[in-house]
């Protein structure tokens, strides 16, 4: 099934979420997708902002999620693209990105809970969504202050933007997913390489 994104069609493959980057806040980030060429929304509606707090193991079921909940966590979002792009450049960050960021940060996050003799680890909340978007934002803090800001990649795929920590020895990595863009890049590289000949 095809979905629109702000420039033409996109596979459902393509919507669905990034949740292998290697950090809370990045897997949130990536939940827009190609943020300077299709720009494909992830969280078209609030209930996919709710879908992806349960696949991204942060909650059980997905919360109640409004219009305005949806703007606020995109809002958020947003602001720490911008942050982690700035502070890969070395730049100067935008002042009103660093209050929203702090703003969410200082809330209340989700609360780890060990259940049993120790099999499972769960997150709770009185306000699920809140806490959730609390805890991306408190992980981006502790990106943006951190040491592994130098190991922050962005995928060499040419339709995509997708941010991801390059934990591999020669730090070297180039995709954000072997089995999504970097075959896919190989495997277009090969047909151009064959095309010439």
């Amino acid at each position: 099934m095809k979905q629109q994104s702000l420039h033409g069609d996109i596979s459902s493959a393509d919507m669905a979420f990034h949740l292998n980057t290697g950090r809370l806040c990045l897997n949130a980030v990536a939940s827009f997708g190609d943020w300077s060429g299709d720009q494909i929304e992830r969280w078209p509606g609030a209930e996919d902002l709710g879908r992806w707090c349960v696949d991204s193991g942060l909650l059980p079921d997905a919360p109640q999620v409004t219009d305005e909940d949806l703007a606020a966590a995109r809002a958020l979002r947003a602001a720490i693209y911008r942050l982690v792009q700035v502070a890969r450049a070395q730049g100067e960050f935008a002042p009103e990105d660093v209050a929203l960021l702090n703003d969410w940060a200082a809330r209340p996050a989700l609360i780890p809970r060990l259940r049993g003799r120790g099999e499972e680890l769960i997150w709770q909340a009185d306000a699920p969504l809140e806490a959730v978007l609390a805890s991306v934002a408190r992980d981006a803090v502790e990106l943006l202050t951190s040491e592994v800001l130098d190991k922050i990649r962005e995928c060499a795929a040419d339709d995509c933007s997708v941010l991801f920590i390059d934990a591999s020895r020669p730090g070297k990595r180039r995709w954000c997913s072997m089995n999504r863009c970097g075959n896919r890049m190989k495997k277009q590289a090969f047909r151009q390489r064959h095309k010439r000949e």
